[in-house]
């Protein structure tokens, strides 16, 4: 199995080192990561500038752009072979619920899976890499039950992954689980410049506000592997009928005279 592995936290992360390190024993992989933080860049790609790619004294490659920047570039004109799989992570902190939507490690697997490659996004429930080795083993090992048994011919699948900052001994199953929410962000954080202009940070995420049985958020504050399919596909289906009628019904007052 051949492994394209990014992250957003950048290149020199202990998340990426530590995933690094426990994928070389199931796959090869190969490493094109951002050159800094990109935390929070979701899907998005560098279309105003140029972008450069470096290499690294322990072979990683690293770009001047988003998690989705690296593996665009790396599946249109860095790679000479097509990759089995993409792998995005470890997260320093979780992508859960609403998460998802902002998330760079879920853009850069996300990127892999729209050029038709399967992809998982991992990430650690709490911030500060506490108890990191024993979820890059268990990374690892999800990464060889899954990876294994999909041929390169399969449709296409994405996972969004998290991982319990627990010890290996405490880490429960993998739990197949839709996505929770969350409330609605923190206020804004207003601050001066040296100038005395104000100068505005955006907030941190809420809470979780959907975190019932079936949820990311219930899964892994029971010490489960949280696990769950996603897609790129938008479009609210149950919706589709409830407009294509309101549309029609509208249109018909508006020809009434």
């Amino acid at each position: 199995m051949k492994i394209l592995l990014c992250n957003d936290d950048g290149f020199l992360a202990p998340g990426l080192l530590a995933l690094h390190a426990a994928l070389q024993q199931v796959a090869e992989v190969d490493v094109i990561a951002p050159e800094r933080n990109n935390s929070a860049r979701s899907n998005a790609l560098t279309t105003d500038a140029p972008l450069y790619v470096h290499q690294a004294e322990n072979g990683f490659r690293y770009v001047t752009g988003t998690p989705a920047d690296c593996v665009h570039l790396a599946l249109t004109g860095i790679l000479d072979y097509r990759p089995d799989l993409v792998v995005s992570g470890i997260n320093n902190g979780a992508n859960m619920g609403d998460d998802t939507i902002y998330s760079g490690t879920v853009g850069a697997a996300m990127e892999g899976y729209l050029f038709g490659i399967p992809g998982i996004a991992f990430s650690q429930v709490e911030r500060g890499w506490r108890h990191l080795d024993a979820a890059a083993s268990a990374a690892a090992d999800l990464v060889r039950r899954v990876g294994s048994g999909h041929g390169r011919d399969a449709a296409p699948w994405l996972l969004n992954v998290n991982i319990p900052n627990l010890p290996a001994g405490e880490l429960r199953a993998p739990r197949v689980c839709r996505l929770g929410r969350r409330h609605h962000a923190k206020e804004a954080i207003v601050m001066a410049d040296p100038r005395g202009e104000p100068v505005y940070w955006i907030g941190g995420a809420g809470g979780a506000m959907d975190a019932a049985d079936g949820t990311d958020f219930d899964a892994t504050a029971r010490g489960h592997i949280a696990v769950t399919p996603i897609s790129a596909d938008l479009t609210d289906h149950d919706a589709l009928a409830y407009w294509a009628q309101g549309l029609k019904r509208s249109a018909r007052m508006d020809s009434t005279p």
